[in-house]
Protein backbone atom coordinates (compact mmCIF):
# COMPACT_ATOMS: atom_id res chain seq x y z
CA UNK A 1 0.00 0.00 0.00
CA UNK A 2 2.67 2.46 0.75
CA UNK A 3 4.62 1.72 -2.43
CA UNK A 4 1.51 2.65 -4.44
CA UNK A 5 0.93 5.86 -2.66
CA UNK A 6 4.31 6.58 -3.27
CA UNK A 7 3.89 5.62 -6.99
CA UNK A 8 1.16 7.88 -6.96
CA UNK A 9 2.60 11.16 -5.59
CA UNK A 10 5.61 10.25 -7.72
CA UNK A 11 3.29 10.73 -10.73
CA UNK A 12 1.28 13.33 -9.55
CA UNK A 13 4.61 15.31 -9.29
CA UNK A 14 5.68 14.62 -12.60
CA UNK A 15 2.23 15.23 -13.91
CA UNK A 16 2.63 19.03 -11.99
CA UNK A 17 6.11 19.49 -13.53
CA UNK A 18 4.68 18.68 -16.80
CA UNK A 19 1.85 21.24 -16.17
CA UNK A 20 4.13 23.78 -14.84
CA UNK A 21 6.81 23.41 -17.87
CA UNK A 22 3.81 23.75 -20.29
CA UNK A 23 2.64 26.47 -19.06
CA UNK A 24 5.92 28.14 -18.53
CA UNK A 25 6.35 27.25 -22.58
CA UNK A 26 2.72 28.73 -23.33
CA UNK A 27 3.42 32.14 -20.97
CA UNK A 28 6.76 32.74 -23.15
CA UNK A 29 5.27 31.70 -25.87
CA UNK A 30 2.11 34.19 -25.30
CA UNK A 31 4.58 37.06 -24.69
CA UNK A 32 6.90 36.29 -27.79
CA UNK A 33 3.84 36.13 -30.09
CA UNK A 34 2.05 39.37 -28.67
CA UNK A 35 5.70 41.18 -29.59
CA UNK A 36 6.00 42.40 -26.51
CA UNK A 37 9.90 43.78 -25.66
CA UNK A 38 12.42 42.41 -26.02
CA UNK A 39 13.17 43.34 -22.20
CA UNK A 40 9.54 42.08 -21.07
CA UNK A 41 10.51 38.50 -22.30
CA UNK A 42 13.91 38.71 -20.31
CA UNK A 43 12.05 39.92 -16.94
CA UNK A 44 9.60 36.48 -18.02
CA UNK A 45 12.68 34.55 -18.06
CA UNK A 46 13.83 36.02 -15.25
CA UNK A 47 10.74 35.08 -13.03
CA UNK A 48 10.52 31.54 -14.53
CA UNK A 49 14.01 30.95 -13.42
CA UNK A 50 13.91 32.16 -10.47
CA UNK A 51 10.58 32.56 -8.71
CA UNK A 52 9.32 29.01 -10.22
CA UNK A 53 12.91 27.46 -10.92
CA UNK A 54 14.48 28.62 -7.81
CA UNK A 55 17.62 29.53 -9.63
CA UNK A 56 19.14 32.93 -8.28
CA UNK A 57 22.43 33.07 -9.35
CA UNK A 58 22.71 32.41 -13.01
CA UNK A 59 24.51 35.22 -15.90
CA UNK A 60 22.80 34.82 -19.18
CA UNK A 61 25.89 36.00 -22.52
CA UNK A 62 24.21 36.93 -25.35
CA UNK A 63 26.04 38.33 -29.03
CA UNK A 64 24.64 41.19 -30.65
CA UNK A 65 27.81 42.36 -32.05
CA UNK A 66 29.94 41.48 -29.61
CA UNK A 67 29.39 39.43 -26.20
CA UNK A 68 27.49 40.88 -23.54
CA UNK A 69 25.46 40.03 -20.40
CA UNK A 70 21.72 40.00 -20.99
CA UNK A 71 20.86 38.91 -17.78
CA UNK A 72 23.19 38.89 -14.44
CA UNK A 73 21.43 37.80 -11.41
CA UNK A 74 22.63 37.17 -7.83
CA UNK A 75 26.73 37.26 -9.28
CA UNK A 76 29.39 39.74 -7.48
CA UNK A 77 31.85 38.18 -9.79
CA UNK A 78 32.82 41.00 -12.28
CA UNK A 79 31.42 40.46 -15.74
CA UNK A 80 34.22 42.02 -17.79
CA UNK A 81 36.67 39.15 -16.40
CA UNK A 82 34.70 36.53 -18.67
CA UNK A 83 35.72 35.99 -22.21
CA UNK A 84 33.36 34.53 -24.39
CA UNK A 85 35.32 32.99 -27.24
CA UNK A 86 38.24 31.93 -24.09
CA UNK A 87 36.41 30.02 -21.49
CA UNK A 88 32.65 29.14 -23.57
CA UNK A 89 32.88 28.02 -26.79
CA UNK A 90 34.68 24.75 -25.91
CA UNK A 91 31.17 23.99 -24.05
CA UNK A 92 28.81 22.61 -26.80
CA UNK A 93 26.57 20.48 -24.38
CA UNK A 94 25.12 20.84 -20.95
CA UNK A 95 27.52 20.50 -18.71
CA UNK A 96 27.98 20.38 -14.71
CA UNK A 97 31.19 21.97 -13.64
CA UNK A 98 32.58 19.59 -10.83
CA UNK A 99 36.01 21.46 -11.42
CA UNK A 100 37.57 23.35 -13.91
CA UNK A 101 41.61 24.75 -14.32
CA UNK A 102 39.35 28.26 -14.91
CA UNK A 103 38.73 30.16 -11.98
CA UNK A 104 36.35 31.77 -13.86
CA UNK A 105 34.42 29.04 -14.89
CA UNK A 106 35.27 26.79 -11.10
CA UNK A 107 32.30 29.51 -9.73
CA UNK A 108 29.69 28.20 -11.51
CA UNK A 109 28.17 25.03 -11.43
CA UNK A 110 26.17 23.81 -14.52
CA UNK A 111 27.12 25.79 -18.24
CA UNK A 112 23.81 25.57 -20.65
CA UNK A 113 24.86 26.58 -24.28
CA UNK A 114 22.21 27.42 -26.81
CA UNK A 115 23.69 26.78 -30.78
CA UNK A 116 21.60 27.07 -33.39
CA UNK A 117 23.37 25.31 -36.49
CA UNK A 118 27.02 25.65 -35.84
CA UNK A 119 26.85 29.30 -33.95
CA UNK A 120 26.70 29.75 -30.77
CA UNK A 121 23.98 32.46 -29.48
CA UNK A 122 23.94 32.03 -26.15
CA UNK A 123 25.40 31.19 -22.85
CA UNK A 124 23.83 30.40 -19.69
CA UNK A 125 25.90 29.91 -16.25
CA UNK A 126 24.01 29.13 -13.25
CA UNK A 127 25.70 28.93 -9.79
CA UNK A 128 24.75 28.19 -6.12
CA UNK A 129 22.65 25.03 -7.05
CA UNK A 130 23.70 23.51 -3.88
CA UNK A 131 22.43 26.18 -1.81
CA UNK A 132 18.76 25.38 -3.09
CA UNK A 133 19.14 22.10 -1.73
CA UNK A 134 19.51 20.33 -5.31
CA UNK A 135 22.15 18.10 -6.19
CA UNK A 136 23.86 18.87 -9.38
CA UNK A 137 23.41 15.22 -10.93
CA UNK A 138 19.45 15.77 -10.54
CA UNK A 139 19.40 19.37 -12.08
CA UNK A 140 20.86 17.73 -14.85
CA UNK A 141 17.60 16.32 -16.40
CA UNK A 142 15.23 19.10 -15.96
CA UNK A 143 18.38 21.33 -17.69
CA UNK A 144 17.14 20.07 -20.94
CA UNK A 145 13.68 22.36 -20.20
CA UNK A 146 16.22 25.79 -19.00
CA UNK A 147 17.51 25.09 -22.29
CA UNK A 148 14.62 24.98 -24.15
CA UNK A 149 13.28 28.09 -22.16
CA UNK A 150 16.63 29.96 -22.91
CA UNK A 151 16.57 29.12 -26.51
CA UNK A 152 12.97 30.58 -27.36
CA UNK A 153 14.68 34.08 -25.17
CA UNK A 154 17.46 33.97 -27.65
CA UNK A 155 15.76 33.38 -30.72
CA UNK A 156 12.78 35.66 -29.68
CA UNK A 157 15.64 38.23 -29.35
CA UNK A 158 17.30 37.26 -32.46
CA UNK A 159 14.33 38.08 -34.51
CA UNK A 160 13.44 41.15 -33.07
CA UNK A 161 17.08 42.37 -33.82
CA UNK A 162 16.67 40.80 -37.83
CA UNK A 163 13.70 42.86 -37.76
CA UNK A 164 15.13 46.17 -36.84
CA UNK A 165 17.66 45.66 -39.06
CA UNK A 166 15.76 45.03 -41.97
CA UNK A 167 13.90 47.84 -40.78
CA UNK A 168 16.25 49.98 -41.10
CA UNK A 169 17.67 48.60 -44.33
CA UNK A 170 14.01 49.54 -45.93
CA UNK A 171 14.64 52.99 -44.40
CA UNK A 172 17.72 53.29 -45.60
CA UNK A 173 16.64 51.95 -49.78
CA UNK A 174 13.63 54.53 -49.42
CA UNK A 175 16.61 57.56 -48.49
CA UNK A 176 18.53 56.40 -50.93
CA UNK A 177 15.96 56.88 -53.41
CA UNK A 178 14.98 60.09 -52.32
CA UNK A 179 18.48 60.89 -52.13
CA UNK A 180 19.01 59.35 -56.10
CA UNK A 181 15.50 61.22 -57.31
CA UNK A 182 16.99 64.83 -55.19
CA UNK A 183 20.65 64.00 -56.79
CA UNK A 184 19.24 64.20 -60.42
CA UNK A 185 17.76 67.24 -59.92
CA UNK A 186 21.30 68.58 -59.19
CA UNK A 187 22.53 68.09 -62.79
CA UNK A 188 21.22 70.68 -65.44
CA UNK A 189 18.16 68.92 -67.41
CA UNK A 190 18.25 71.31 -70.91
CA UNK A 191 21.95 71.08 -72.53
CA UNK A 192 21.88 73.02 -75.79
CA UNK A 193 22.05 71.88 -79.23
CA UNK A 194 22.27 74.94 -81.48
CA UNK A 195 24.38 76.56 -83.95
CA UNK A 196 26.44 77.87 -81.34
CA UNK A 197 27.16 74.37 -79.38
CA UNK A 198 25.95 70.91 -79.32
CA UNK A 199 26.68 69.51 -75.49
CA UNK A 200 25.23 66.53 -73.82
CA UNK A 201 25.84 64.51 -70.65
CA UNK A 202 25.73 61.17 -69.33
CA UNK A 203 26.34 59.80 -65.97
CA UNK A 204 25.91 56.42 -64.58
CA UNK A 205 26.69 56.05 -60.58
CA UNK A 206 28.03 52.45 -59.03
CA UNK A 207 24.91 52.94 -56.39
CA UNK A 208 22.05 54.84 -55.89
CA UNK A 209 23.86 57.48 -55.71
CA UNK A 210 27.11 58.95 -57.25
CA UNK A 211 30.00 61.10 -55.96
CA UNK A 212 30.50 63.02 -59.57
CA UNK A 213 28.94 66.20 -60.99
CA UNK A 214 29.21 68.09 -63.62
CA UNK A 215 27.43 71.25 -64.63
CA UNK A 216 26.64 74.05 -66.94
CA UNK A 217 25.77 77.46 -65.92
CA UNK A 218 25.01 79.92 -68.67
CA UNK A 219 26.43 83.39 -67.70
CA UNK A 220 24.40 86.26 -70.40
CA UNK A 221 24.16 85.42 -73.56
CA UNK A 222 27.75 84.12 -74.74
CA UNK A 223 29.47 83.20 -71.55
CA UNK A 224 29.00 79.80 -70.02
CA UNK A 225 30.18 77.78 -67.18
CA UNK A 226 31.63 74.01 -67.98
CA UNK A 227 32.54 72.36 -64.62
CA UNK A 228 33.03 68.42 -63.45
CA UNK A 229 33.92 67.10 -60.33
CA UNK A 230 34.23 64.01 -58.11
CA UNK A 231 34.55 63.83 -54.67
CA UNK A 232 36.55 61.02 -52.85
CA UNK A 233 34.64 58.53 -51.48
CA UNK A 234 31.06 57.08 -52.51
CA UNK A 235 27.38 56.94 -51.11
CA UNK A 236 25.55 59.13 -49.25
CA UNK A 237 28.01 61.14 -47.65
CA UNK A 238 29.73 61.36 -51.25
CA UNK A 239 26.89 62.71 -52.50
CA UNK A 240 25.55 65.04 -50.04
CA UNK A 241 29.08 66.98 -50.18
CA UNK A 242 28.97 67.34 -53.91
CA UNK A 243 25.43 68.71 -53.36
CA UNK A 244 26.70 71.03 -51.04
CA UNK A 245 29.49 71.79 -53.45
CA UNK A 246 26.97 72.47 -56.67
CA UNK A 247 24.34 74.87 -54.93
CA UNK A 248 27.56 76.72 -53.56
CA UNK A 249 28.86 76.98 -57.27
CA UNK A 250 25.14 77.82 -58.03
CA UNK A 251 24.90 80.62 -55.65
CA UNK A 252 28.47 82.20 -56.13
CA UNK A 253 27.61 82.44 -60.19
CA UNK A 254 23.44 83.10 -59.56
CA UNK A 255 23.83 85.96 -56.40
CA UNK A 256 28.30 87.32 -56.15
CA UNK A 257 29.18 87.23 -59.79
CA UNK A 258 25.82 89.21 -60.77
CA UNK A 259 27.12 91.72 -58.21
CA UNK A 260 30.59 91.96 -58.81
CA UNK A 261 32.23 89.51 -60.87
CA UNK A 262 34.98 87.41 -59.33
CA UNK A 263 37.72 85.39 -61.19
CA UNK A 264 38.26 81.85 -61.02
CA UNK A 265 41.42 81.82 -59.07
CA UNK A 266 38.56 83.57 -56.56
CA UNK A 267 36.09 81.04 -56.70
CA UNK A 268 38.46 78.45 -56.22
CA UNK A 269 39.92 80.00 -53.04
CA UNK A 270 36.37 79.92 -51.84
CA UNK A 271 35.76 76.81 -52.59
CA UNK A 272 38.48 75.08 -51.52
CA UNK A 273 37.30 76.99 -48.29
CA UNK A 274 34.03 75.45 -48.35
CA UNK A 275 35.06 71.92 -49.16
CA UNK A 276 37.25 71.90 -45.54
CA UNK A 277 34.62 73.30 -43.97
CA UNK A 278 31.92 70.63 -45.11
CA UNK A 279 34.63 67.60 -45.34
CA UNK A 280 36.28 68.29 -42.41
CA UNK A 281 39.57 67.26 -44.31
CA UNK A 282 38.16 63.48 -44.61
CA UNK A 283 37.17 63.45 -47.93
CA UNK A 284 38.59 65.46 -51.00
CA UNK A 285 37.10 66.95 -54.38
CA UNK A 286 38.80 66.66 -57.90
CA UNK A 287 37.31 69.54 -60.27
CA UNK A 288 37.63 71.08 -63.55
CA UNK A 289 35.85 74.48 -64.69
CA UNK A 290 36.02 76.19 -67.39
CA UNK A 291 34.65 79.47 -68.61
CA UNK A 292 33.74 79.91 -72.27
CA UNK A 293 33.55 83.21 -74.53
CA UNK A 294 31.30 81.65 -77.68
CA UNK A 295 32.66 85.43 -78.75
CA UNK A 296 35.92 85.74 -78.76
CA UNK A 297 35.88 81.71 -78.70
CA UNK A 298 38.73 81.89 -75.50
CA UNK A 299 38.40 78.92 -73.05
CA UNK A 300 39.69 80.21 -69.38
CA UNK A 301 39.84 77.42 -67.08
CA UNK A 302 41.34 75.70 -63.78
CA UNK A 303 42.12 72.45 -63.12
CA UNK A 304 42.03 71.38 -59.70
CA UNK A 305 43.29 67.60 -59.53
CA UNK A 306 40.78 66.37 -62.08
CA UNK A 307 41.28 63.81 -64.64
CA UNK A 308 42.65 66.45 -67.62
CA UNK A 309 39.95 67.37 -70.01
CA UNK A 310 40.77 66.70 -73.87
CA UNK A 311 40.39 68.93 -76.60
CA UNK A 312 40.53 67.75 -80.00
CA UNK A 313 39.63 68.54 -83.48
CA UNK A 314 39.43 64.76 -84.38
CA UNK A 315 42.84 64.31 -85.09
CA UNK A 316 45.27 66.32 -82.65
CA UNK A 317 44.29 66.49 -79.09
CA UNK A 318 45.74 68.36 -76.06
CA UNK A 319 44.99 67.76 -72.16
CA UNK A 320 44.33 70.52 -69.97
CA UNK A 321 46.56 70.51 -67.18
CA UNK A 322 46.69 74.07 -65.60
CA UNK A 323 45.27 74.40 -62.52
CA UNK A 324 46.08 73.47 -58.80
CA UNK A 325 45.74 70.77 -56.65
CA UNK A 326 42.13 69.18 -55.23
CA UNK A 327 40.15 70.85 -53.37
CA UNK A 328 40.14 70.18 -49.74
CA UNK A 329 43.34 69.00 -49.42
CA UNK A 330 44.95 72.28 -48.11
CA UNK A 331 43.58 74.88 -46.00
CA UNK A 332 44.83 77.07 -48.42
CA UNK A 333 45.80 76.76 -51.65
CA UNK A 334 49.62 76.35 -52.22
CA UNK A 335 48.61 77.76 -55.87
CA UNK A 336 46.11 78.37 -58.49
CA UNK A 337 47.19 78.80 -62.37
CA UNK A 338 44.63 79.82 -64.85
CA UNK A 339 44.67 78.23 -68.37
CA UNK A 340 43.62 79.91 -71.66
CA UNK A 341 42.87 78.15 -74.79
CA UNK A 342 41.37 79.51 -77.64
CA UNK A 343 38.67 77.18 -79.34
CA UNK A 344 38.71 76.87 -83.39
CA UNK A 345 35.38 75.99 -84.89
CA UNK A 346 34.35 72.47 -84.73
CA UNK A 347 36.76 71.72 -81.44
CA UNK A 348 35.00 69.49 -79.02
CA UNK A 349 36.19 69.49 -75.18
CA UNK A 350 35.64 66.02 -73.38
CA UNK A 351 35.33 66.01 -69.87
CA UNK A 352 35.12 62.26 -67.85
CA UNK A 353 36.03 61.18 -64.60
CA UNK A 354 38.15 58.51 -63.31
CA UNK A 355 35.25 55.45 -63.79
CA UNK A 356 35.84 56.28 -67.24
CA UNK A 357 39.69 55.64 -68.08
CA UNK A 358 39.91 53.51 -64.64
CA UNK A 359 37.12 50.50 -65.51
CA UNK A 360 38.77 47.41 -65.60
CA UNK A 361 38.20 44.51 -68.28
CA UNK A 362 38.25 40.96 -66.83
CA UNK A 363 42.40 41.17 -67.34
CA UNK A 364 42.34 43.70 -64.84
CA UNK A 365 43.23 46.13 -67.39
CA UNK A 366 42.41 49.94 -67.30
CA UNK A 367 40.49 51.36 -70.30
CA UNK A 368 42.33 54.14 -70.33
CA UNK A 369 42.73 57.75 -71.72
CA UNK A 370 43.56 56.79 -75.56
CA UNK A 371 41.02 54.47 -75.85
CA UNK A 372 38.45 57.35 -75.02
CA UNK A 373 40.64 59.69 -77.44
CA UNK A 374 40.27 56.78 -80.27
CA UNK A 375 36.41 56.53 -79.71
CA UNK A 376 36.14 60.27 -80.31
CA UNK A 377 38.28 60.05 -83.34
CA UNK A 378 37.10 57.32 -85.37
CA UNK A 379 33.08 58.68 -84.50
CA UNK A 380 34.01 62.39 -84.45
CA UNK A 381 31.38 63.12 -87.01
CA UNK A 382 28.63 62.26 -84.51
CA UNK A 383 26.58 63.99 -81.87
CA UNK A 384 27.67 64.43 -78.81
CA UNK A 385 24.46 62.59 -77.74
CA UNK A 386 25.37 59.95 -79.97
CA UNK A 387 28.98 59.75 -78.90
CA UNK A 388 27.99 59.22 -75.31
CA UNK A 389 25.95 56.52 -76.00
CA UNK A 390 29.02 55.08 -78.08
CA UNK A 391 31.41 55.27 -75.62
CA UNK A 392 29.50 54.14 -72.86
CA UNK A 393 28.81 50.90 -75.17
CA UNK A 394 32.38 50.60 -75.76
CA UNK A 395 32.85 50.46 -71.68
CA UNK A 396 30.02 47.86 -71.75
CA UNK A 397 32.17 46.06 -73.59
CA UNK A 398 35.16 46.56 -72.61
CA UNK A 399 34.13 45.42 -68.71
CA UNK A 400 32.26 42.32 -69.87
CA UNK A 401 30.89 40.53 -66.74
CA UNK A 402 32.47 43.04 -64.12
CA UNK A 403 30.60 45.39 -62.32
CA UNK A 404 30.88 48.76 -61.93
CA UNK A 405 33.75 49.83 -59.15
CA UNK A 406 33.08 53.55 -59.87
CA UNK A 407 30.78 56.57 -60.82
CA UNK A 408 31.14 57.08 -64.32
CA UNK A 409 30.49 60.51 -66.13
CA UNK A 410 30.93 61.50 -69.32
CA UNK A 411 30.89 65.44 -70.66
CA UNK A 412 30.87 66.31 -74.30
CA UNK A 413 31.04 69.75 -75.41
CA UNK A 414 31.48 70.47 -79.44
CA UNK A 415 31.44 74.53 -80.12
CA UNK A 416 31.35 75.32 -83.77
Amino acid sequence: MIKIEKRIASLESQVELGEFRLNSLLELTRAIAINQSIEQIVRMFEFVMREQLGFDHFLLFNKENQWSPLLKIGLKSKVKDISVEKELYRFREITVIESSYSPIIDEFDIIVPVFHKDKPLAYLLIAGIEGTGIKKSETLADMRFVQTLTNMVVMAIENKRMAREELKRERLKKELEVASEMQKLLFPSDLPSNKQMDISAKYIPRHEVGGDYYDFIPLGESKYVICIADVSGKGISAAMLMANFQATIRTFYSTVHQIRPFSLEFLIEELNKKVMTSAKGEKFITFFIAVYNAETRELDYVNAGHNQPIITNGKEKKLLDIGCVGLGMFEEMPFIQVGKEILKPNTTLILYTDGVVELEDEKNEHFELERLIKIYHNFYRLSMEDMNNIVFSKLDEWRGNRKLVDDTAIFSCRFF
